[in-house]
């Protein structure tokens, strides 16, 4: 799915929008998850417990009982990097 295509169907205004989310210059809304959930096929729960782990990874830590997060760029859209 291109970049322009997840947008649409997402509802973003641009598709410059994904961009930045893959490469962790921008966080999805959360009034928008569900949505994200929707246009990716997967649980709106999984998307959420994903996107905190990398926008939270503390909270994420305490919650799930988690090693900490890797500190590296999020792809929270799910989406594959190139």
């Amino acid at each position: 799915m291109s970049q322009r295509q997840l947008a649409q169907l997402v509802g973003a205004e641009y598709y410059t929008f994904i961009s930045q989310l893959e490469t962790g210059r921008g966080r999805i809304p959360p009034d928008r998850y569900r949505a994200w959930a929707d246009a990716l096929g997967i649980p709106a729960k999984d998307l959420v417990r994903n996107v905190m782990r990398f926008y939270d990874p503390l909270t994420y830590e305490i919650l799930f009982d988690a090693e900490p997060a890797s500190r590296t760029p999020p792809n929270p859209a799910g989406t594959h990097r190139a």
